[in-house]
């Protein structure tokens, strides 16, 4: 490179105003922006977390709330890869037989059906009947059904062809 070229690029750095540092090279988020992911971030961590002794796809959406509020808050994408790891070790254990398969299958059926059962209030001593209840318990069963089918095909597509 020419030193005329060089200065010329030195100028122009120097005449650029200075921007904050952002470690992944993206440039700087609008603080609204930056307080929406951080919120959304958070109630899918906090979510996630929950999830992971209530049935649902806790660590999923751990995982999600870690890339979200990394997006945010960048010192905390050290922790994305982790259990980026954990999760897919999890999803490729999920449909690692056909039993698995099958009973997971069937829990999702289950969901869907006591969230019918729940919403309907067919028998009215079950606690916190309505659909709100319901919903939650139909919701939860679509996306562990939804979970098994992006699994297989996941682990099916990076298992090699015989």
């Amino acid at each position: 490179m020419s030193a005329a070229r060089r200065a010329d690029e030195g100028e122009r750095e120097a005449r650029q105003p200075a921007r904050p540092h952002v470690p992944d090279g993206r440039k700087p988020l609008h603080p609204v922006k930056r307080v929406v992911l951080a919120t959304v971030g958070v109630i899918l961590l906090l979510v996630g977390l929950a999830l992971l002794v209530l049935p649902g796809p806790g660590l999923l959406l751990v995982l999600a709330g870690l890339i979200v509020l990394g997006r945010a808050v960048p010192a905390v994408s050290r922790f994305e890869a982790p259990v980026r790891v954990r999760a897919m070790q999890a999803t490729e254990a999920s449909v690692a037989s056909p039993w698995r398969i099958a009973w997971s299958v069937l829990a999702g059926l289950a969901l869907i059906a006591a969230g019918i059962v729940w919403g309907a209030r067919l028998f009215p001593r079950l606690p916190f009947g309505g659909w709100s209840t319901g919903s939650s318990l139909i919701l939860s069963g679509t996306i562990l059904l939804g979970l098994i089918v992006w699994s297989y095909r996941r682990v099916n597509a990076t298992r090699p062809r015989d």
